[in-house]
């Protein structure tokens, strides 16, 4: 309040409830969040709660802002403030946990077993500032798992969370870990022999949630390059992929058969990554790729040719670079001259083994606008390229609906 705001505790909770009466004049549900409530004078703040309550606030988020609690103390913490507020009883209590400590989930569980929180703020794979927040797929597979324990019901279908999180993974071009609880690729892997004799005779020996309920698919190698479109077409719908047009779809097996034809197996991951909106081209598009040639020895310059399509004329961009991915996107650069910085760029490996499509993640910042994007290949060069020119083709649509306001 003193060095942030700048504001006295009486200013604090005269703007307190100006803000949830002003708010409250325009929407019935209203949630008043005292930011780094955890470290606040519990006195100061069941005074300012009470108060916004009576304004009208009908969620309470008690947020651990900084990640500083411990589970039994901030569970302890909400109770004692539902205790000792009169109308407590009148608005939902919510948590609101980060992960600087490794305990966001476990604070979060806390708040909702002890303190009797029935709301709690997470993000899918527990992104967030610094060491990120409560994650989704925990909370949610905690709850449905220790019912026992809980007594209580989330309203999510879980079969998606391992969906959504590739999803949120290909967006954001954080790679979720292998050792991730519920979403990584090993949490439902054994490689103890005595924990596999165990999981074939019984699976609940060493498993307490079945993979499928999250969405992960029992059968890992799906679709082959004798595969045809029906069976192609079947394990988009198995997938919950809804293509908009026969035309989509058509264009979408044309580039799986390629695949096929250069890789072996055709995981569940590959196809997601072929048929999604970054990796299936779209006619409109004003950068297209075509084509990739590079050559890198140890003692030479990398060097690159890339043909691609500008507005549908097709052009050839040659560069050196630090190395092939670089010379890659400067062979790009030299017909497009975006004048953009690129802020991240990440590989991930579709499925484990060294003949995988990798995926790129290139985010690129222009003029205060930032873009992802995303490209799928087995050759990791072109990956970057096709990555590199969907993140150009977001910045040149951006570009255009601003001048078509302006």
């Amino acid at each position: 309040m003193e060095k942030k705001l700048r504001m006295t505790p009486e200013q604090v909770f005269e703007q307190s409830k100006l803000a949830v009466r002003f708010a409250r004049n325009l929407m019935a549900d209203i949630e008043f969040r005292a930011e780094d409530a955890y470290r606040s004078d519990p006195d100061f703040l069941c005074r300012v709660i009470e108060a916004v309550i009576h304004e009208g606030a009908s969620t309470i988020n008690v947020p651990d802002t900084v990640g500083y609690a411990i589970p039994e103390l901030y569970g302890n913490f909400i109770k004692d403030l539902r205790e000792r507020i009169p109308n407590s009883d009148k608005a939902i209590w919510s948590v609101h946990c980060h992960n600087d400590l490794g305990m966001a989930v476990a604070n979060s569980l806390a708040g909702v077993k002890i303190g009797g929180a029935r709301q709690v703020e997470y993000t899918i794979n527990g992104l967030g500032e610094r060491a990120g927040n409560c994650a989704l797929e925990e909370i949610v597979m905690a709850v449905k798992t220790r019912r026992d324990y809980f007594d209580l019901e989330v309203g999510i279908d879980a079969k998606y969370i391992v969906s959504t999180s590739r999803l949120v993974s290909q967006t954001t071009g954080f790679v979720v870990q292998p050792n991730k609880a519920v979403v990584g690729a090993n949490a439902f892997a054994h490689a103890s022999g005595i924990h596999q004799d165990g999981v074939l005779k019984a699976r609940d020996t060493y498993e307490i949630m079945r993979a499928e309920d999250v969405g992960w698919s029992a059968n890992k190698i799906v679709l082959g390059k004798l595969s045809g479109r029906t069976a192609f077409k079947q394990r988009l719908q198995e997938l919950g992929v809804t293509m908009g047009s026969e035309a989509d779809i058509n264009h979408a097996f044309i580039k799986f058969k390629d695949l096929a034809d250069r890789k072996s197996e055709i995981f569940d991951e590959d196809i997601l990554a072929l048929v999604s909106e970054e990796n299936v081209a779209h006619s409109h598009d004003h950068y297209g790729f075509v084509a990739l040639s590079q050559h890198s020895e140890t003692g030479e310059m990398p060097h690159a040719t890339v043909i691609m399509t500008i507005d549908g004329t097709e052009v050839t961009g040659q560069s050196n670079g630090n190395g092939p991915v670089d010379a890659s996107l400067k062979a790009i650069e030299t017909h497009v001259n975006s004048g953009a910085e690129m802020v991240l760029y990440s590989v991930n490996a579709i499925s484990g083994s060294t003949e995988s499509q990798g995926e790129v993640t290139v985010r690129l910042q222009n003029n205060g606008r930032v873009v992802n994007g995303v490209g799928a290949d087995p050759d990791i060069v072109v990956a970057s390229a096709k990555a590199y020119l969907s993140a150009l083709n977001k910045l040149h649509s951006q570009t255009e609906r601003v001048a078509a306001q302006g």
